[in-house]
């Protein structure tokens, strides 16, 4: 008589244990690619550069409320990534690992956080396991997570945020935690919470959630969550005046949406190309999946795709500033697309086999070009990461001209293992390759000059990182300046050009390294 009810009962249990299974398994393989060998390449500039030294200088002073860079008040940030970073190097000292720690960790945290906004939006396991494989497998994704970037971070927290919005809808109290989210994102990056918020309500509106907003729980959470940052934007206001409202929200905010920042400008299509050169190999299946949200815009998933696609990835590229990572935050949103657009590959067995292959094939050669180029540089690692990328391709192009859904898993192991072969080695963060090397140029300057020292340098630009491993603040100046600050007994960078055009008279050179001269008056 009870027989069925048992049976249900082991049922759901299966499926709950499953669940919990496929959470532990994300979270643990996103920990293992976003940490592994994350001191293992210096600092970057700017912003990595930028907030170690922030947060260095919180961790000496203990001035949490009111951060520093180089002793001059940081307005330009809000400061959660610096406290968390300063709080990092209490209890591990400042380094690479402990810099990129925190937003490393909360990154990884995105995919599991994916697959539980999968799970409730498809209402099904196997799309949302295959979007949180996609997003897991993103070379931006998993490069920009890694740097002590504000972006990984702010993802999460929007994530956490949709997962709260789906699951109040079966359960009010969740909505609490929205507020707290929206908090959370502002004390990450500020007004981007405007956009992220607007997503968010047009969502309610049209997945017909309108019943939510009049939910005492939502209310409340929204005050309670976002008091710590509106009590920490009127004490900076109150403290620097309207100094801290130009600098923070005019020149950081709005003036990045009506003329480019530091010359940071770019077509319409700036972040199209954006995704094609770094989507690769899962925009071969975008399309099919925008398709998909769009066939399917009635359903939770469906209308969340869009609208979080056109409204996010259209207000970016009418900015009048681009930076490549302003365009994360609609990774997930693409993830969900291809993991709906797989899922039914998967079950359907419908391929687009000679595109498909010819695609794959592609990469596959490619991945031999790598190959033979990294050969000449002599850099093992990624040889073997163009190896595996080429084998990987290469059974995949075979199984879809089988017309076999395995292709699949072949991709997600493949792109993972070319990843984890990436971060191994030090050229994940290939803009340090645009300039000079900081540390030996760093160790110079730390050995002979006292910290907190100005250093003016004949370099075209300040860089952060090199004031960060130097402790001192090294200053960009042209000759003329150069001149005159070594007559006042200053201490100089020279390249070997302003070297020789400087008057070098009565002056002391003390060490050189990496093509640049330490240089004082005797």
């Amino acid at each position: 008589m009870y027989r069925p009810n048992i049976v249900k009962l082991f049922i759901n249990r299966t499926i709950i244990f499953r669940e919990k299974e496929w959470l532990f398994i994300l979270l643990v393989i996103s920990l293992v690619l976003w940490l592994i060998f994350l001191g293992n390449s210096p600092l970057r500039d700017w912003d990595e550069g930028t907030y170690a030294l922030v947060a260095r200088e919180i961790y000496r002073t203990g001035n949490w409320l009111y951060p520093t860079l180089q002793g001059e008040p940081f307005l330009l940030k809000p400061p959660l990534m610096q406290w968390l970073i300063a709080w990092c190097y209490q209890l591990g000292g400042v380094q690479e690992l402990t810099t990129r720690l925190p937003g490393a960790v909360l990154t990884a945290l995105g995919v599991p956080l994916l697959y539980l906004v999968g799970r409730l939006a498809f209402k099904q396991s196997l799309p949302a396991l295959f979007a949180a494989l996609v997003y897991l497998t993103m070379l931006p994704v998993v490069r920009h997570g890694r740097l002590a970037m504000l972006d990984g971070m702010t993802i999460s927290f929007f994530l956490l945020l949709l997962f709260c919005l789906l699951k109040a809808r079966q359960n009010r109290k969740y909505a609490l935690g929205v507020g707290f989210c929206l908090g959370l994102i502002i004390l990450t990056k500020g007004m981007i919470v405007l956009l992220l918020g607007a997503i968010a309500c047009l969502f309610l509106l049209a997945d017909r959630q309108l019943a939510l907003l009049k939910s005492p729980y939502l209310w409340v959470g929204i005050l309670l969550g976002n008091a710590p940052a509106i009590a920490w934007y009127t004490d900076q206001w109150q403290h620097y005046g309207n100094t801290f409202l130009e600098v923070h929200f005019q020149a950081q905010a709005f003036d990045r949406l009506i003329q480019p920042v530091e010359g940071h400008s770019g077509p319409v299509w700036y972040y199209l190309l954006e995704l094609l050169k770094y989507g690769f190999p899962w925009l071969l299946f975008l399309p099919g999946g925008l398709y998909l949200a769009w066939k399917k815009r009635d359903q939770t998933w469906g209308s969340l795709v869009l609208l979080g696609t056109i409204v996010y990835l259209g207000t970016i590229s009418f900015m009048r500033t681009k930076l490549p990572w302003y365009v994360m935050p609609v990774y997930p949103f693409l993830a969900l697309a291809i993991g709906a657009n797989l899922s039914e590959v998967w079950h359907n067995r419908h391929f687009r086999v000679r595109s498909w292959t010819i695609f794959m094939a592609i990469i596959a050669i490619a991945g031999l070009g790598g190959c033979v180029y990294f050969f000449i540089k002599k850099q093992p690692i990624l040889i073997v990461m163009s190896i595996v990328l080429a084998i990987s391709m290469s059974i995949a192009a075979w199984l879809i001209k089988q017309r076999d859904r395995n292709f699949i898993p072949v991709l997600f192991t493949g792109m993972y293992l070319v990843l984890t072969l990436l971060v191994s080695s030090q050229s994940w963060i290939w803009e340090l390759k645009e300039a000079f090397p900081v540390k030996p140029v760093a160790d110079l300057i730390r050995a002979n000059v006292s910290p907190g020292t100005t250093v003016y340098t004949s370099f075209a630009y300040g860089r952060p990182s090199l004031d960060f491993y130097s402790d001192c603040k090294v200053t960009s100046a042209t000759v003329p300046l150069l001149q005159q600050m070594l007559s006042n007994k200053s201490y100089l960078l020279l390249d070997n050009g302003a070297l020789h055009q400087i008057n070098l008279t009565g002056s002391k050179i003390i060490g050189a390294a990496n093509g640049f001269t330490l240089i004082t008056k005797s």
